[in-house]
């Protein structure tokens, strides 16, 4: 029997630790707890890698504390674009949405994109009104608006006005949320959801909704789902280049994960990270950034999250 594993981020470049209380670092932290849950409920009791990955990025597109579903970034309009995906590594088979404005849990119709098998991925209304024939939760947009979001925005803009855009934290500007899972049947698959970055010019789009950029699995290899300047992991094709890393040099999921995001990313001074899990089960969270959301459950049914440099054990009981 395999060894099952999962991992999950929030996004690269969270906030210095002194933007926040403790209180709203600890709900952050229970969140990404609450994510791991959902996911280890389900691989714990033999079910697929692909449910385990949806249920961990819905319960972050549902929290405030993520760019991603509820809490998205704003765009130059002050509008929310969404984007999500979804990749199935023991077919290939994958589904991703982009520039949706309505879909609750955008992740939720990348899946059901993928299970239609007449696209990998859809954009804008036609994404949307396909979300709300399929019978998901559509909402309007103003849903997804939090304060936290507004002032970012409002904070990038400025910045863009004084010519200092390039200065601005990792915080201001972007963040995703991703998990990747192997099963009990060894098999692999990994999603990804974001609100792109705050301030993005209308109709931009990134990594996410990019198979083999910001989200890419297949067994044998491993399951990524990335974080971070967006444009670059499309240039690189991170998810595709760390598969490929091992599948042909033989490298380890963290030796390859490592090399693209300390190495081959770092000319370009972007924040970046991703979570990365191998067919036998290790797992990587390489960040270049002050810190990454995120967290991973051992095969023991060990829990941990982490924000910074700080790595905290949890009980999993301790999250509603």
């Amino acid at each position: 029997m395999t060894k099952t594993a999962l991992a999950i981020h929030g996004g690269c470049g969270v906030m210095a630790k002194l933007d926040l209380s403790e209180a709203e670092w600890a709900a952050a932290r229970v969140d990404l707890l609450r994510a791991l849950k959902a996911g280890w409920a389900i691989l714990s009791n033999g079910g697929s890698a692909l449910d385990a990955v949806q249920a961990c990025v819905v319960v972050m597109e549902d929290s405030p504390h993520f760019n991603a579903g509820y809490g998205a970034a704003l765009n130059a309009n002050g509008e929310h674009e969404l984007d999500a995906s979804i990749m199935d590594g023991a077919t290939l088979e994958a589904g991703a949405v982009t520039l949706v404005r309505r879909i609750r849990n955008p992740v939720k119709a990348a899946r059901r994109v993928m299970e239609k098998g007449d696209a990998v991925l859809m954009g804008g209304t036609s994404a949307d009104e396909f979300a709300k024939a399929e019978g998901l939760d559509v909402v309007e947009p103003d849903y997804f608006t939090t304060e936290r979001r507004v002032k970012a925005l409002a904070s990038m803009k400025a910045h863009a006005a004084a010519g200092t855009a390039a200065k601005a934290s990792e915080s201001e500007k972007h963040g995703t949320v991703g998990a990747v899972a192997l099963d009990e049947a060894g098999h692999l698959a990994a999603a990804t959801s974001t609100g792109g970055y705050n301030n993005k010019p209308a109709g931009r789009i990134g990594d996410t909704p990019i198979i083999g950029a910001g989200t890419y699995a297949r067994d044998g290899l491993c399951a990524v789902s990335g974080t971070g300047k967006g444009e670059f992991f499309i240039r690189y094709a991170v998810g595709h280049e760390i598969a490929s890393r091992i599948g042909y040099l033989g490298e380890t999921v963290q030796q390859a994960a490592d090399k693209v995001i300390m190495e081959d990313l770092k000319p370009h001074a972007i924040g970046a990270g991703l979570v990365a899990v191998g067919a036998d089960g290790s797992i990587a969270a390489p960040y270049n950034t002050d810190g990454m959301f995120r967290g991973w459950v051992t095969p023991e049914g060990e829990f941990f999250v982490g924000t910074h440099g700080d790595v905290h054990a949890c009980d999993p009981s301790s999250a509603p």
